[in-house]
């Protein structure tokens, strides 16, 4: 359900909410929020709750003392397994200044807007779904988290063999009871890891979903003993953690639109790697199952960097494998949906698919497919030189993430 101010106004106040908590993303895709009184929503929603802005990771030297969240009522949703004598909730803000403008660090501001300009000119209507991986590991007698898999299971398998079964299903279960309807969860290849896929839905309600997601399931592994770890690639020698997008096109026409988005995204995807995979950490895990270097689509094969399943219908999905989870949601669909309207604008012709196993190709056949940036620092150069960077983003996240142009 959708609310609006005033039957959110009108929740709180008949349903005996005592906490009030207004989130958002940092530009690195890390949650913060601020907690207030029911007493101050009206406040809120009419005037921002200040915050100090300086303190917000990415902004470098760069200081704004006065700016404002404004919660937006839609994404209002009740916590689950909170405080016994009353509810919690949970709003997503806006970052503004004082006088209202947008902040141009609030990346769910940018994918709101990249859907406002380009979505609706296009005559398409996108639909974006997600699958994030995850190692579930012990704590020390300190509560830290080890390095220690809670199992020793492997691909589907199943309980006793597989202990994160009910870890997993608490974790569905709160999702669904804030809005949230996952489709299928199981255990992943990895000692450990776990994958958990979300229904589509429009492309800011999953970024939102998936910025929701993993700070229900940190919270969940918290509480039962244990740390949701979604860094790309915790274990080495193991399978890294992924963050696959699915994107959906419902459209009459037939299947050369995906075709077109597909090699707007292939086209773009190193200058876009910086901030799908933005951490030193992302680029141990390229090379690993399902995270293959090179630049590659195929209908069926799952060893390639994007999948286009078989179309039918007029429902026309693929799949994006290479980013993992370090990436800001926001800014990644930002990123993808640019790339591939400008292939759709374009009519950016798709090159040849790569229909055979990438995982034992011998080097010869890897060398025909262009590879992604190799380490963080190539990556980040690349964005810097990028002209659809350079119009894609603010100037300030492509400095955030990549440094002076």
């Amino acid at each position: 359900m959708r609310y609006s101010v005033n039957e959110v106004m009108r929740f709180v106040r008949e349903e005996n909410v005592k906490f009030i908590h207004l989130a958002f993303c940092d530009v690195f895709g890390k949650q913060k929020s601020i907690s207030i009184m029911p007493e101050e929503l009206p406040n809120a929603f009419r005037l921002g709750i200040s915050f100090d802005g300086s303190a917000i990771a990415g902004l470098g030297d760069k200081a704004y003392p006065d700016l404002f969240l404004h919660p937006d009522p839609s994404t209002f949703v009740v916590l689950p397994c909170r405080l016994e004598n009353g509810k919690e909730v949970r709003m997503l803000s806006a970052i503004r200044f004082s006088d209202g403008r947008g902040f141009p660090w609030d990346t769910r501001l940018l994918l709101a807007k990249t859907i406002e300009d380009g979505m609706q000119s296009a005559g398409l209507r996108f639909s974006f779904g997600t699958e994030q991986e995850f190692y579930l590991f012990t704590l020390d007698e300190s509560g830290r988290p080890t390095r220690t898999p809670y199992d020793q299971a492997g691909y589907m398998d199943i309980a006793p063999d597989d202990r994160g079964e009910n870890i997993r299903r608490e974790i569905c279960l709160a999702l669904k009871q804030m809005g949230i309807q996952p489709e299928r969860a199981y255990h992943a290849e990895g000692p450990g890891q776990n994958v958990i896929k979300l229904r589509f839905s429009d492309p800011l309600t999953a970024a939102d979903n998936a910025l929701t997601f993993r700070a229900v399931a940190r919270s969940i592994a918290q509480c039962n003993g244990l740390a949701a770890d979604f860094s790309p690639m915790p274990l080495e020698n193991y399978p890294g953690n992924g963050f696959y997008i699915n994107i959906s096109i419902a459209s009459t026409q037939n299947s050369q639109k995906m075709c077109y988005l597909v090699a707007g995204i292939l086209e773009r995807i190193g200058s876009m790697t910086a901030f799908l995979n933005p951490t030193e950490n992302s680029y141990t895990r390229f090379g690993q199952a399902k995270a293959l270097k090179s630049v590659s689509w195929s209908n069926e094969n799952c060893s390639q960097m994007i999948r286009i399943p078989t179309i039918t219908g007029t429902n026309h999905r693929t799949e994006l494998l290479s980013p993992d989870p370090t990436a800001n949601p926001y800014l990644a669909f930002a990123l993808v949906l640019k790339a591939g309207l400008h292939g759709i604008s374009h009519t950016n012709e798709l090159p040849m698919g790569a229909d055979f196993n990438l995982y034992k190709a011998m080097p010869q056949a890897l060398a025909q497919y262009r590879p992604l940036p190799e380490n963080l620092q190539a990556a980040k150069e690349t964005a810097r030189n990028s002209q659809f960077i350079q119009e894609s983003l603010p100037k300030e996240i492509i400095e955030s993430y990549c440094g002076l142009c």
